[in-house]
Formats: C-alpha cells, sequence, structure tokens
C-alpha cells in the first residue's frame, strides 16, 4: 500500500454514525463485511453493516461510501434496505476475526487478535485489511486482563484467518477466481455443474454477480436468477446495465417479470419498462439510459470527474452528453457529444457547451442494428447517442452491444485461443 493512503483501525468505527451526502444520519456502523482469500493475501473489505434508526441491519457496499473521517462514515445516499444477510464468502470483522487466536509465522507463537487496520489502495476504490495489531501472551479474560507484548504486524505475517487451498467450498472457489475478469468468471460458471453454479452465484456479491451474469449465455442467466430469492434477484438486475437487465427481463414469462420489476426501485423499473418497450435489435433496445449527461453550463473539469467514475465501461466513458435539464433520460434537449480526446485538450474552466460535435449525427430509437452498425463503422466511435423526434437524448448505444447482436448467437459458449504458433506476452509486458 502506498504511502499516504488512508487507514483506520477497525476499532475506531464501532458505533461511528453514517450520513449521506445532505448531512442526515441514516444509521450507525455494527460491523465490517469481509472476503477472506487463499493463502496469505489481505482479504478485500465489501462494506460495512449498516444499523438503522428502525434498528434493522443493512448492508452498505464500500462502493457506495465517498469517505470515512472524523469519527464518521459519508455514503452517496443511495441505500438497500434489505436486512443484511451473511454469504458463505464473508466474515464479520466484529463478529468473527476479533479476539481470535492466531499464530506469527516467523516464530510461531500464539498471538490475540487486538484490532485490524483498513486501507485503501492507491488509485482505486477498492479498500483491504492490511496490519493486525496483536498482543503475545495468555487470552484476557472478564476478570483478568491478559499481559503481554503488543505489536502490530502485516497481514501476512500471520497464519489462522485464510482460506485452505485445499477446500471445496464455494468461497474457496471464489477466491480462487476473485481476479478473474468477468467475462472469465462467466466462462468458468458455465462450466460448472448446475448445483455448484448456483452455490458460486449465491455467494457472489450482488455487484459481481451483475458484472458476471452480463457474460454469460442467455440459458445461464436465467436458470441463475430463477434460483434466486425473488428480492435479491430484483436487487443484481439493478446493478447490471439497464439494457442487459432489459434483455433478461424479456427473457421471462410476464407475470415473472412484473413480480421482480414491482420489487425494484421506481426509478430503475421505469428504465426497465421503457428498454423493453423496443424491439431487440434496434437501437433503442440496445441502448443504456445511463450515459454521462451533463447541462451546458458544466466545464471541463466537471466532465473529466465524470468519466473518472471506475464503474463506468471505457466506451461510456469515451464521451459525454451536453442536454438541456432535466438531466437524466429522457433529458431536455439534445444538444450534442464532446469527446474525451476533445476533454484532454482544453483547459479544466472551458465550457463544454463550447466543445461540441455539432456534426454528428444521433441515432434514432427504431433504427435497425445493420443501421447502427453503419454508424459505428462510418465514424469510428465507440458509444453513439440515441435521441426520439422531440429532441430529447433518451440513451446511448456502445459498441460491445452492438458486437454482441452481430456474433453468432451462441458466441459466449465459443472459446477463443491464440493461435499455437503465437508466443504470449507475459503479463505486464
Amino acid at each position: 500500500m502506498a504511502a499516504g493512503a488512508p487507514r483506520i483501525f477497525v476499532s475506531h468505527l464501532a458505533g461511528v454514525a453514517a450520513f449521506d451526502p445532505n448531512g442526515d444520519q441514516v444509521g450507525r456502523v455494527r460491523d465490517l463485511v469481509v472476503m477472506l482469500r487463499v493463502g496469505r493475501r489481505p482479504p478485500r473489505l465489501l462494506g460495512l453493516v449498516v444499523e438503522l434508526s428502525t434498528r434493522r441491519r443493512i448492508f452498505l457496499p464500500m462502493t457506495r461510501v465517498t469517505s470515512i473521517e472524523s469519527g464518521q462514515v459519508i455514503t452517496t445516499g443511495v441505500l438497500n434496505v434489505r436486512r443484511f444477510e451473511q454469504r458463505p464468502t464473508e466474515r464479520l470483522v466484529f463478529g468473527e476475526l476479533l479476539d481470535r487466536r492466531v499464530t506469527l509465522v516467523e516464530t510461531g507463537e500464539e498471538v490475540t487478535v487486538l484490532d485490524l487496520s483498513v486501507g485503501q489502495l492507491p488509485a482505486r476504490r477498492d479498500w483491504e485489511i492490511d496490519k493486525v495489531f496483536v498482543r503475545k501472551g495468555g487470552r484476557s479474560g472478564a476478570f483478568r486482563r491478559a499481559k503481554g507484548e503488543s505489536l502490530t504486524v502485516e497481514w501476512s505475517a500471520v497464519t489462522g484467518f485464510s482460506l485452505e487451498e485445499q477446500g471445496q467450498g464455494a468461497e474457496n472457489l471464489l477466491a480462487t477466481f476473485e481476479q478473474l475478469r468477468p467475462a472469465d468468471l462467466a466462462n468458468v460458471l458455465h462450466h460448472l455443474s448446475p448445483k455448484r453454479r448456483a452455490e458460486v452465484a449465491a455467494a457472489l456479491d450482488d455487484d459481481r454477480l451483475a458484472d458476471v451474469l452480463e457474460e454469460l449465455p442467455e440459458d445461464d442467466q436465467i436458470e441463475i436468477l430463477g434460483k434466486l430469492q425473488e428480492e435479491r434477484a430484483a436487487d443484481v438486475l439493478e446493478a447490471m446495465d439497464p439494457d442487459d437487465a432489459a434483455d433478461l427481463l424479456g427473457e421471462l414469462p410476464t407475470d415473472e417479470q412484473e413480480r421482480l420489476l414491482s420489487l425494484m426501485q421506481p426509478a430503475d423499473a421505469a428504465d426497465m419498462r421503457r428498454l423493453m418497450a423496443y424491439e431487440e435489435h434496434t437501437a433503442g433496445g440496445l441502448m443504456t439510459t445511463e450515459p454521462i449527461i451533463l447541462r451546458p453550463d458544466a466545464t471541463v473539469a466537471d466532465a473529466l470527474a465524470r468519466v473518472r467514475n471506475p464503474d463506468l465501461s471505457p466506451a461510456l466513458a469515451a464521451q459525454v452528453y451536453v442536454c438541456r435539464p432535466p438531466d437524466e433520460t429522457p433529458t431536455g434537449k439534445y444538444l450534442g457529444t464532446v469527446h474525451f480526446q476533445r476533454l484532454l485538450r482544453d483547459p479544466p474552466y472551458t465550457l463544454v457547451s463550447a466543445l461540441l460535435d455539432e456534426a454528428l449525427e444521433a441515432l434514432e430509437p427504431d433504427a435497425a442494428l445493420p443501421v447502427v452498425a453503419g454508424f459505428f463503422a462510418t465514424y469510428d466511435m465507440v458509444a453513439a447517442p440515441v435521441v426520439d423526434e422531440s429532441g430529447s437524448l433518451l440513451g446511448a448505444v456502445t459498441v460491445d452491444d452492438v458486437l454482441d447482436h452481430l456474433l453468432p448467437e451462441d458466441w459466449r459458449e465459443t472459446e477463443f485461443h491464440l493461435d499455437e504458433d503465437e508466443e504470449v506476452a507475459p503479463h505486464g509486458s
């Protein structure tokens, strides 16, 4: 972990208040949720268990935590109030890791875990446990406190936490494949037995499962979604890209569609219904409803801040769309597109409205797939705006969605290999 990266001891987070961006308290931190890894790799911090004023405990992913400082947690304000349920791959820091007896690797001596520190990885949103504060000697009890030397060591300097590599549970499989890209993990799941596939899917967190579902063949998507509890299935659909979620919903029976839509947030359900109204092989059926949208008085600095969002795909981050309010789809009047390269060439204070590529035509929502593909080929684009006849931006089509529909239906089940005589470059080259 780089010097200067934020690091916090977990004992300082017990009971601290969590606030939304407006300063209103949403609850208090009751625990931290981590995922252990095979071997001595530090665990990843998945999120916090937050107790609401109603005494309900919910899961707050770290992706929805904007800062942890001065004894408080600031969130994005977007909360899923479904009751927290611990999954097989998850461990509770306060409930399971503190006061645990572990072994120092160097000396073989048993020590007691008093505290753990979590730190944010540089240039990333991920957090992980990196250090362990331990005490040598016996256990502390209710009537006496064990005496002994206390010291802080690296996570890798102790054993007794991490998963056993020879284990066969879903948690061990997930830990082994944690570094895989969603498409590669999807390929692993596709070749598992249905029972094993369901176990692994149940153990994945919502965001990770959503990413993997987007990369799976349609039959696998339907099978996995059908084995989830309906509330969780709705949460996973909300976490998927809107166009992929709408495609998946469209393959389900009507009554099942309606049940899942009724469990989703109203705004997300409205997006799904709007996308499902278009024919599948049209610009409207291909588009996502969540491109980067800015008002004409936004600056280059504002645009670059939005582009830096690590949750955006490279295609969606390649350009921003300038529109009159409202700035959620369907927007006010669409004014034009600003390309990422243009943003890099102009001063931060420049208004995006001065940088519009006004010559770029927009797609109509009923444009057929060959027309959309021709647009991308003609203009060398990776994303394109979709605008209705009233001039409102409805969304954006990305090149990966076009390729998904141009390739054979079973392309996800085809294994792609380099030719045997091609030399594979080493990692990091």
